[in-house]
């Protein structure tokens, strides 16, 4: 928590006033929006580019989705990273060489919180304040609202020169609408209410999605549920954790940087989870209707062992709910005593108008790079990724594109234009090798290498000169 010296430090030097209602002038201060892994990479980088910050952090602690103790967080208690230690980490700041392949969510907090003090990030960040609205000012500036976490206390605007937005997409559940829901009279939850072991010990579990959670909780409910069925809607490659005696993701990376074709990288996978995975449809699962990249990587040695031992039976997609069970797709009926939705996220941004960020009808932002706002040179969006490797190394170079677009703009307003322009007429590119598969899960789908090849070749456009 800011004191009481930082936060006079803080204070504005004019008021201006929208709406009857008092603005306070934070000059060329930049406001970041969560203080997780995204909001604290950009407030350092926004820092070493000579930028003043404010940042609103809503909970009472660094960390975002990675701290536990967050109402909004979606860690579970078995939570380790899916991806390896240095795919991971930043890449000013690594992880300790003692620590396992694949750290455990504590492991990533206490990452987080050391990061932030090495870096001493905390006496930017307003603890327990929440951003009501973010509304357009004149000259491409923004009036930020905030109060107090939970409504209490006044609300305060400030007047900010840019807003970088870092609150997340693994907060908000996506709610599937099934007929007869409502009817059901055993438990249902989202996954993003799922904690630990013990809501599974000795119960009929449905558990429904093959995203890595889903994946997850169906092994932790083959090992503590009386009765496990884990339900997808297509087939899917499960990739392993570990291959050719290394973690999988940093075999993937080092076939992909040495620029082999897809349809070669392609072909060494699936040969390589032949000779490891083996055919899938004898574990009774669906065959899948695609080729591996081109849907999110499902990492998870554990899935086919418990399949293969009985402790975790594939069904098919849920049909309908009714009072006593569950219809599926192939007409079976199964009676589970609680149902885990495993169905993912959206992306929300309670406190923007729709228009600013160019959202569609279904909800998906229009972002160049997934981070610039096409029409609001001053807005961009930090983290909004989902890569088939650690966000940590990307976010922190995306940050960097920001913080150096914002100081292009004072230094070199005629170069600042031209990207404007490329921004404000681009659409919605996909940095993927791979033809990914459309489905929300997939909106923020990128290749991390090739998304990397786009921010250096941008940070090469916005060189500020010396």
């Amino acid at each position: 928590m800011s004191t009481l010296s930082e936060q006079e430090s803080h204070e504005p030097v004019a008021t201006l006033w929208r709406d009857g209602r008092p603005v306070y002038d934070r000059g060329g201060t930049v406001c970041v929006i969560g203080a997780g892994a995204s909001g604290l990479t950009a407030i350092k980088n926004l820092k070493e580019y000579g930028f003043g910050v404010d940042c609103y952090e809503r909970e009472t602690g660094v960390g975002g989705a990675w701290n536990w103790r967050h109402d909004r967080s979606p860690v579970y208690a078995s939570t380790h990273v899916i991806s390896s230690r240095p795919l991971t980490e930043f890449p000013d700041f690594p992880m300790p060489d003692s620590w396992p392949d694949y750290p455990h969510h504590s492991q990533l907090l206490s990452y987080l919180e050391r990061y932030a003090d090495h870096f001493d990030l905390r006496p930017h960040i307003w603890f327990g304040t929440e951003v009501v609205r973010v509304e357009p000012a004149e000259g491409d500036r923004w009036d930020v609202t905030t109060r107090s976490t939970g409504g209490y206390g006044a609300e305060r605007t400030s007047r900010y020169a840019a807003v970088v937005v870092a609150n997340g997409h693994n907060w908000a559940p996506k709610m599937p609408a099934y007929e007869g829901l409502d009817e059901f009279r055993g438990q249902v939850v989202h996954a993003s209410a799922y904690k630990d072991a013990t809501q599974l010990r000795g119960k009929r579990v449905l558990v429904v999605g093959a995203g890595n959670t889903g994946c997850d909780i169906a092994v932790e409910a083959g090992q503590q549920a009386a009765r496990c069925w884990h339900s997808t809607r297509r087939g899917y490659w499960y990739v392993p954790k570990y291959s050719l005696g290394r973690p999988a993701d940093q075999v993937n990376h080092a076939t992909a940087a040495l620029r082999l074709p897809l349809w070669l990288r392609q072909w060494l996978f699936h040969r390589t989870l032949k000779l490891t995975v083996g055919d899938l449809t004898r574990f009774g699962l669906p065959r899948p209707d695609h080729k591996v990249f081109e849907t999110h990587p499902l990492v998870n040695s554990q899935l086919v062992h418990y399949i293969g031992h009985g402790a975790i039976t594939p069904v098919p997609e849920v049909a309908r709910f009714h009072r006593a069970g569950v219809t599926l797709t192939d007409g079976q009926e199964i009676e589970p005593d609680l149902v885990v939705l495993a169905t993912g996220y959206l992306p929300q941004f309670e406190f923007l108008a729709p228009e600013i960020l160019g959202t569609d009808a279904s909800g998906r932002p229009s972002l160049h790079l997934n981070a610039f706002a096409r029409w609001h040179p001053t807005l961009a969006v930090a983290g909004l990724l989902q890569p088939d490797s650690g966000l940590f190394t990307l976010v922190h170079w995306q940050s960097v594109v920001i913080a150096r677009w914002l100081r292009l703009r004072e230094t070199a307003p005629d170069r600042a234009r031209a990207f404007a322009a490329e921004v404000a007429t681009g659409s919605n590119e996909r940095w993927h090798s791979a033809r990914v598969k459309e489905s929300t899960r997939h909106w923020f789908e990128v290749g991390h290498i090739e998304y990397l090849r786009a921010l250096q070749r941008t940070l090469g456009e916005l060189e500020v000169a010396a």
